[in-house]
């Protein structure tokens, strides 16, 4: 479950993205408006880490745009860091590229593997909880149901159309422009109101 707070966010997540992504070699030029379909998210094991993964449009092209939220500073990736946010009931936030953050990475894999780990997110108000939903819906699974490392990947590339990341067994593909491409055997796919046709955000092969 992912714990969502009814909070002054600055800048917000739509206007960081939209200042962010067209800095990005995968990113729309910046002349192109940036319009958010929505997000899914993932727990962080240890509680700590929020994950969550954006689909934007921009001159009619979709982007997948995963972004963790942190205390503190992510050691070694002063190059990942989006901004920092001023969070009204957490304080200040350090927002890193997803696939720069091993702790997404990590459930990313996981997810796409296993097709289990989509947080359900929650928000309290005035003592009573509220689901907090999303348009975007994901799917992923299609791999072994033994046990296997999912941590330890390192980013390999990282070029206009999408990012390769290897560990010891496996290497993950995620597109940073999506489409309803056919379905690899291990994937994590979206949906939403308007797009039937799955889009493919990632692959998991062996290596």
């Amino acid at each position: 479950m992912a714990l969502l707070h009814r909070a002054t966010i600055t800048p917000g997540k739509a206007e960081l993205i939209a200042d962010w992504v067209p800095t990005r070699p995968w990113g729309p030029p910046a002349t192109d408006p940036v319009s958010v379909i929505g997000a899914f998210r993932f727990d962080d094991p240890d509680g700590r880490v929020g994950m969550e993964t954006h689909l934007v449009t921009a001159g009619g092209v979709l982007f997948q745009v995963p972004l963790t939220y942190r205390d503190e500073p992510l050691d070694g990736a002063d190059d990942a860091l989006v901004t920092e946010m001023q969070h009204s009931a957490l304080g200040t936030r350090w927002v890193y590229d997803g696939l720069r953050d091993p702790r997404l990475v990590l459930m990313l894999a996981a997810v796409t593997l296993t097709g289990q780990g989509e947080a359900l997110g929650m928000a309290l108000h005035e003592g009573r909880w509220y689901t907090v939903p999303s348009p975007v819906r994901i799917r992923g699974g299609g791999g072994t149901t033994e046990r296997v490392p999912v941590d330890g990947f390192e980013v390999t590339s990282d070029e206009a159309t999408g990012a390769i990341l290897r560990n010891d067994r496996f290497q993950l593909t995620v597109h940073r422009r999506p489409r309803p491409d056919p379905r690899p055997p291990i994937a994590l796919t979206a949906t939403w109101p308007g797009q039937a046709d799955p889009v493919v955000l990632a692959a998991l092969e062996a290596l």
